[in-house]
C-alpha cells in the first residue's frame, strides 16, 4: 500500500495511515507464506508505504492468466484485507479514490490511494 501524507493538522493523515497498519498487522501476518512487513515513511516526498514479503515458493502456481485450478488463496486474502479496510482508507484526510492493481506477471497486489493534491 502506498499513500501520501501531509504536515497538515499535525500530520493527521500520517497518523491515520499508521493506525490502519497497526489495526491490520494480525491479518497481514496471517497471510499464507508471510515473511515480513515493513513500513517506509519518507519526510521528503511524504510517502507512506507498507511492504509485505511473502514466501515466493507458496505462489509458484500463479501466472499471468489466472485459471480456475489455482485456488488463489493469497489473492483472496489480500482482497479481503482491502475490503475490510476500505472505510478507514476512505476516511483518510483528502481521500479521492482507491484502486486495486493485480499483476499476474510479478505477483503484485497493489492498493493505490489517491489523496487531494492540494492538501499536500
Amino acid at each position: 500500500m502506498r499513500c501520501k501524507w501531509s504536515e497538515d493538522n499535525d500530520k493527521a493523515s500520517l497518523v491515520q495511515c499508521q493506525e490502519i497498519l497497526e489495526a491490520n498487522l494480525p491479518a497481514i501476518k496471517a497471510l499464507d507464506g508471510f515473511q515480513s512487513v515493513n513500513r517506509v515513511v519518507c519526510g521528503g516526498c511524504k510517502d507512506f508505504k507498507i511492504i509485505v514479503t511473502l514466501d515466493a515458493e507458496k505462489y509458484g502456481q500463479m501466472r499471468c492468466k489466472w485459471s480456475e485450478d489455482n485456488d488463489k488463496a493469497s489473492l483472496v486474502q489480500c482482497q479481503e484485507i482491502l475490503e475490510a479496510n476500505l472505510p478507514a482508507i476512505k476516511a483518510l484526510d483528502g481521500f479521492q479514490s482507491v484502486n486495486r492493481v493485480v499483476c499476474g506477471g510479478c505477483k503484485d497486489f497493489k492498493i493505490i490511494v489517491t489523496l487531494d493534491a492540494e492538501k499536500y
